[in-house]
């Protein structure tokens, strides 16, 4: 019996070697690999500035196509009366292009 001892433990230690070798390349680059992710040492093209928010996407309104806008209103509804419209220029905080007052959308919200 002494002499299985050795033996099982020669197995038991390889076994521990293989599952740490398998083990080690993920544990060393699955959790760093990110797209887009800048070299040790470096800095990012455009560092963002300390205590300021991230800039906004270029474009954060939605077509008038993905909010079936229509140049009509719907029964009471219309883009006038909308929290979203800006009558100075007949715009929309959140629907891209120019909007009629008497337009209306599926985002359409009454004034409070």
């Amino acid at each position: 019996m002494n002499a299985e001892m050795p033996a099982r433990r020669v197995a038991l230690r390889g076994a521990l070697a293989v599952g740490c070798g398998l083990c080690l390349p993920l544990a060393l680059f699955g959790c760093d690999a990110k797209k887009g992710s800048n070299p040790p040492g470096t800095t990012p093209p455009n560092p963002p500035a300390q205590g300021s928010a991230p800039a906004a996407p270029a474009s954060s309104k939605v077509s008038q196509a993905s909010v079936q806008y229509q140049t009509q209103p719907k029964g009471e509804q219309k883009c006038a009366d909308c929290l979203q419209f800006i009558a100075e220029s007949n715009t929309c905080k959140v629907v891209d292009g120019q909007i009629s007052p008497d337009g209306w959308c599926t985002l359409w919200a009454k004034k409070a």
